[in-house]
């Protein structure tokens, strides 16, 4: 049998509850030619996912989107055999079909994975989408230049880490954004940027403004709401900004679009200034940018230039609460689920 976590109901307004999800059991599915059956063994957990869902992208009975790293099972797929490592987009289940008609199919293709260069969990992070989109939004859209001051919020998450990583190898000013101690020890010790503060913290305004003496040139923004707001006025002439998330506001009761509201909030700040912002959806930098992407982030990886850090959630049952523990702050790098044993170890 194959265990599955389906969206149970049409999501409410706010952040997921646990009501939203069903786990079901059902049967192995049959393998079509030009398929190929995986098992799922790390399952990435992304904020976008609870947009798709509010969205209705994803309907009642539909098992939850989510890229996944796989291993072949039974292929009828040319140029894929038994044992092969993939990253592939399996969803919220143990087992999944990729190939010819599967709608998971056309959005990502499979690609194989090799465990010698680096290690398999790393195709949903730094070496994944995670990775190029750091890389998009940071080197591609915003150009940062040596002793610029780049600010990045949500700077311990999955991307901000590679953002201030990237940064820092450009040659800037890195000032990061998290929420507790133990994260501002890791950005800080661990990854080496200049400076951090808390939005936690009741002086937020004032201690950010201290870090950015010469105010902000390139603005990573994962966060939005009170974030925005107090870099708004730090954000200098002709500076630059890569619009990837609003976790912040993804509970949001109102049916705007939060990309709106936040235009909206910024728009005078941004024509006063002159300042670029820029949209980040990583699926329009894949055909383009991917090979090299990975060819950089490789080196990178094996010189040991960029560090990560994973937060691992053992077992499927578990998805929901990583996922809700996530939404709200409460993970420490990048979030993922160990569905099966990773046997490329």
């Amino acid at each position: 049998m194959n265990k599955q976590w389906i969206l149970a109901r049409v999501p409410p307004e706010g952040m997921p509850q646990a009501e939203d999800f069903e786990l079901i059991d059902s049967p192995l599915p049959s393998v079509a030619p030009n398929q190929m059956l995986t098992r799922t063994i790390y399952l990435s957990l992304d904020p976008y996912q609870w947009g798709r869902r509010r969205r209705g992208e994803e309907l009642p009975r539909d098992i939850c989107h989510g890229r996944t790293v796989s291993q072949v099972m039974q292929s009828r797929l040319a140029g894929y055999a038994e044992g092969d490592y993939i990253f592939n987009t399996n969803g919220w289940q143990e087992y999944g079909l990729t190939g010819a008609g599967i709608s998971n199919f056309g959005y990502m293709h499979p690609r194989k994975l090799d465990p010698d260069c680096y290690p398999i969990s790393t195709a949903l992070g730094v070496m994944g989408m995670l990775g190029l989109t750091a890389y998009a939004g940071l080197l591609i859209q915003c150009n940062p230049q040596p002793g610029e001051t780049v600010v990045v919020a949500a700077a311990s998450g999955g991307v901000g880490q590679i953002v201030c990583q990237l940064a820092k190898l450009a040659g800037c000013r890195v000032v990061g954004i998290v929420g507790n101690q133990s994260k501002m020890g890791f950005v800080l010790n661990d990854i080496g940027i200049d400076a951090c503060v808390s939005h936690l913290s009741d002086n937020f305004q004032e201690e950010l403004k201290a870090q950015c003496p010469d105010g902000c040139d390139v603005y990573f923004e994962n966060v939005g709401g009170k974030v925005f707001e107090a870099i708004l006025p730090l954000l200098n002439h002709a500076s630059r900004i890569s619009l990837c998330g609003l976790v912040s506001q993804y509970g949001n009761s109102h049916d705007r679009d939060p990309r709106s509201v936040w235009k909206e909030i910024g728009s005078e700040t941004f024509a006063k200034k002159g300042i670029i912002q820029k949209d980040l959806f990583v699926g329009d930098f894949v055909e383009k940018y991917q090979d090299e992407f990975f060819t950089l982030m490789g080196n990178y990886v094996r010189s040991g230039e960029v560090f990560y850090k994973e937060d691992k959630w053992e077992g499927l049952e578990k998805a929901p609460e990583a996922f809700i523990s996530m939404l709200v702050g409460r993970n420490f790098g990048k979030t993922m689920v160990s569905v099966s044993q990773d046997t490329s170890m």
